[in-house]
């Protein structure tokens, strides 16, 4: 039978989920998906005002063609929020995945931006 040492030993044996350096690089995720929010922003604000597309977001459709002012606080004060939300739990193994999901998204998203952008580009220059 286990002595109370050894019983709390057990429970503080527990790996730590990151490391300084590890916190680092995601506080480096972190701002980085803040900024890639705010390209998302203004691809959206110029393609949108350009016609050249509709916002994919319901829940944000109204707002960007609408209020864009609006659109923009929104988007600012949602990712911000969320980003904030996940750093401050980023000790629980699911917060950080979370951290690398928005952040693959994002990514994902300015590369769709950037493709669309090759493609109106390549179209108004004749190619």
């Amino acid at each position: 039978m286990p002595t109370k040492s050894t019983d709390s030993l057990a429970i503080s044996a527990r790996p730590a989920v990151a490391t300084v350096q590890h916190l680092q690089w995601l506080d480096g995720i972190v701002r980085t998906v803040i900024v890639l929010n705010l390209l998302d922003i203004l691809f959206t604000l110029a393609w949108v005002g350009f016609g050249h597309v509709e916002e994919s977001n319901l829940l944000l459709i109204d707002l960007v063609r609408d209020h864009p002012i609006l659109f923009v606080l929104t988007k600012i004060s949602l990712v911000s929020l969320g980003s904030f939300f996940l750093w401050k739990h980023r000790g629980h193994p699911l917060a950080i995945i979370g951290i690398f999901l928005v952040f693959g998204l994002y990514y994902y998203v300015l590369l769709y931006h950037l493709r669309f952008t090759s493609v109106v580009v390549s179209y108004l220059i004749g190619l």
